[in-house]
């Protein structure tokens, strides 16, 4: 099976380097308020990304990582928005093809009303490494 790094080039992504807190963050309006889905998915893959580099930066590398253990995505979302788990499906179907079965997850996607910075998306991810 390739490595993490090789399945990252094979789609053609690249882990961006890792953000402090507060920094990095995408404006845009509530989904469903001028916001597609599709660029709800886009902003859930990049957070994806985000925290993978984050664990790759705490961990020394992604081949550390035995298993995507939960992934829980808030979407800032419209009152009448219900397209949550599409959005985030995006950033479970990025943890599959890059881990494969390790990358199947425990996983939440909630709407609310506000997240800090206005930003479309954000995630909580939690893996658990290798002895």
């Amino acid at each position: 099976m390739a490595s993490v790094d090789e399945r990252l080039k094979e789609l053609g992504l690249e882990l961006p380097p890792a953000a402090a807190p507060l920094a990095q963050y995408v404006p845009a309006k509530r989904l469903g308020e001028g916001v597609s889905v599709a660029q709800g998915r886009e902003c859930a893959r990049l957070c994806a990304l985000n925290a993978l580099a984050a664990v790759k930066q705490a961990a020394g590398s992604l081949e550390s990582v035995a298993e995507v253990v939960q992934l829980r995505g808030f979407v800032r979302s419209a009152p009448d928005f219900g397209d949550q788990p599409e959005v985030v499906n995006a950033a479970s179907e990025l943890m599959a093809a890059l881990f494969g079965e390790a990358g199947r997850h425990v996983r939440s996607a909630v709407g609310v009303s506000a997240l800090p910075r206005g930003v479309p998306v954000e995630l909580e991810l939690i893996v658990r490494l290798k002895a």
